[in-house]
């Protein structure tokens, strides 16, 4: 009997304005520049498309970036600012046919009607392949813009400081709970659109979602139809317990962060412990690795590269993630000694994305299918299908049934 083949990987990447090291933008390839025009992000996710990515996440924040965790810095080295990530997707949607676009949205200080109808309506514009992912703000001057609420600096030890980190990641799970409902508020065919009767919308296929939480009441309905996907995937960066717990309660992906395959089946049975908590257990949720990557044609330049990049920075590249520098061949062994710890697929962070997004594609990407561990065209539209999820059934229809 011939041996079972291997399950093929998901492959996504992040993209982060020139690169997810802090010196990119002064490498050639970077093109800062052209960093705040539509032209540059369109070539980085149609290049991530001829690999045959799965999706794309587009970083955001509500403040300068900052190599401090909770505050601004005084940095003038280092990229600072920011266009939108959901408009970002929007633009690039018509030009891209398969890629599924996933934005990240904050959820401290954004409205989930809002959110809703955004990413309701970023589906609509890529035909079914539109995402979020969700995050949380700790820092101060990001809730100084707004002026509703005063938040201090957040831990994540035991003990007091616990507190309003907990508070943060309990109120995104409320955020996405409404977003999600909203997104169900329209039945499929709630839209008649008869021109001989007159009669554009059936109202009895629009529901009042009626949320009321903790942090949120929302009455609904929302103002745009049930999306493409019926819900669009929700995705979430999780480092540990109270994160893990997000991810197990409301997400389809949780990004998550180990430095070996040991680690990667600790957190994946942490995970999967919360999801049967969390009453999810029958539920598909993909767990993916996230990696820092610097890829070149051998480790020695891939590390001079990396040592080239912090002395620019004028100090070594810091993550919360495992950062891998060498060649293709040697990331796809990797990929593959992590996916045996229960990780689905992996999201990559190019170190520099005007570099490091062609090795992916380019070189990685071919490895991979050579040892039939990845896809060689894309065989669905949307971005559910990509990731082998169904259409899901909405809620108050099966209700109202």
């Amino acid at each position: 009997m011939s041996p079972t083949p291997a399950a093929h990987l998901h492959l996504a990447v992040a993209l982060d304005g020139t690169g997810w090291h802090p010196a990119s933008w002064r490498e050639p390839a970077a093109r800062p520049r052209d960093l705040f025009s539509a032209g540059y992000w369109a070539d980085q996710i149609t290049e991530a498309e001829r690999g045959l990515l799965d999706f794309v996440t587009l970083e955001d924040g509500l403040g300068p970036q900052s190599s401090r965790r909770h505050e601004p810095d005084e940095r003038t080295d280092q990229v600072r600012g920011r266009l939108d990530a959901v408009l970002i997707a929007s633009r690039v949607a018509p030009l891209t046919r398969h890629i599924g676009l996933v934005p990240t949205v904050v959820a401290t200080h954004t409205e989930p009607f809002h959110i809703s109808k955004a990413i309701a309506t970023l589906d609509y514009v890529s035909a079914g392949r539109a995402g979020l992912r969700v995050r949380i703000s700790a820092r101060p001057d990001e809730a100084a813009h707004f002026g509703r609420r005063t938040i201090r600096p957040t831990g994540t030890d035991d003990g007091p400081a616990r507190a309003p980190f907990t508070e943060l990641f309990d109120e995104a799970a409320d955020y996405v709970e409404v977003v999600r409902r909203l997104w169900d508020s329209w039945e499929d065919d709630a839209e008649i659109r008869d021109a001989a009767t007159g009669r554009f919308i059936d109202r009895d296929k629009l529901h009042y979602i009626d949320f009321e939480g903790r942090f949120f009441s929302v009455k609904g309905p929302s103002i745009t139809p049930r999306p493409p996907q019926g819900q669009p995937l929700v995705t979430a960066l999780a480092h540990q317990t109270v994160p893990y717990r997000l991810v197990a309660r409301q997400a389809d992906i949780g990004y998550v962060t180990p430095h070996d395959a040991d680690q990667a089946r600790a957190i994946v049975t942490e995970i999967r412990a919360e999801q049967r908590e969390a009453g999810r257990a029958g539920e598909p949720l993909h767990v993916f690795g996230d990696l820092a990557v610097l890829l070149d044609d051998s480790e020695a330049a891939a590390r001079a590269r990396l040592d080239r990049l912090d002395t620019l920075a004028g100090e070594p590249y810091r993550s919360d993630t495992r950062v891998f520098t060498g060649t293709a061949g040697q990331l796809a062994d990797l990929l593959e000694e992590l996916a045996a710890g229960g990780l689905t697929g992996f999201r990559l962070r190019p170190a520099v994305t005007g570099h490091d997004l062609p090795r992916v594609t380019g070189d990685l990407v071919p490895e991979l299918q050579r040892r039939r561990r990845f896809r060689t065209a894309y065989d669905a539209t949307t971005l559910r299908g990509h990731l082998g999820l169904t259409r899901p059934a909405n809620r108050y229809a099966t209700t109202a049934a």
